[in-house]
């Protein structure tokens, strides 16, 4: 890998870990696209990094009244809004990470599949219009069963295409969060999921003899980081001001392009 490749892959997972288009799958079709070798998994882990480092600095002052609240419920002290929301975090993680652990052989190769990916981009896309179209917004706390249902359709995100964040908020919409409150639940649900995927990637590196490029490592962890940092700000603006459907567009569009070039694979 060189400096334009891993700026690019950076630059990538920053701008979309974050947004309703599925990041895995620009990350896979964009080698795929130009012919590029795999990155390689140390790179996979860095940028895992910087977009866990992004979204835990965005909502530091969230993530300091949340585990301080937890902190207290775990002592004894009467439950508040931010201990119960602490619980539906860890709550949300569970099934996404019983399948992830379950199944990392689907996963990482059956389901990395040019054809799965242009059907899911379609898809979940489709199910993120119908979610913004009957949306009833009239909440904006995150209940137990929202929680729930939530984290199951988190799991489903594994599929690349799906997108992680578009999946939850849709789950969020239907649940009949606000869009704001279902991208916040949405992107502090991502803290512990990035943050097993990373590790679980570092096992594996810890165990491979590959030899790793340290400095196109470094420099993907800090691009990614700043890249999802902002643009994690400018989502939640767009999402306030047009919604999601300029997201679905894109994915309808994509899916189409995506179908035509692997046509001969389905």
């Amino acid at each position: 890998m060189d400096i334009i490749q891993a700026l690019s892959l950076a630059l990538l997972q920053g701008l979309t870990e974050f947004l309703p288009i599925s990041s895995s799958a620009h990350l896979i079709l964009l080698p795929i696209l130009l012919g590029w070798e795999d990155q390689g998994l140390a790179f996979d882990v860095a940028v895992h990094i910087g977009t866990l480092t992004a979204v835990v600095v965005f909502y530091r002052k969230d993530i300091y009244q949340i585990i301080k609240a937890w902190g207290a419920s775990l002592i004894g002290k009467d439950p508040t809004d931010d201990s119960r929301l602490a619980w539906y975090v860890i709550l949300g993680t569970i099934p996404v990470g019983l399948v992830g652990i379950s199944l990392p052989e689907v996963v990482e190769t059956t389901l990395r599949f040019p054809p799965v990916i242009a059907v899911s981009t379609v898809l979940f896309g489709i199910l993120l219009w119908y979610s913004e179209s009957r949306a009833a917004e009239n909440r904006i706390h995150v209940t137990l069963a929202a929680a729930i249902v939530i984290g199951l359709f988190q799991a489903i995100a594994l599929i690349p295409g799906t997108s992680r964040s578009g999946i939850t908020i849709t789950a969020g919409l239907l649940m009949g969060l606000k869009r704001e409150y279902a991208a916040r639940f949405s992107f502090l649900l991502s803290i512990p999921v990035i943050a097993l995927a990373g590790m679980l990637k570092g096992f594996d590196l810890y165990e491979t003899s590959d030899p790793v490029s340290w400095d196109l490592i470094i420099i993907g962890a800090a691009v990614s980081a700043v890249v999802a940092y902002f643009s994690i700000g400018w989502f939640l603006r767009l999402l306030d001001r047009i919604g999601l459907m300029p997201f679905v567009y894109y994915r309808l569009a994509l899916g189409a392009i995506l179908a035509y070039i692997f046509v001969g694979e389905f």
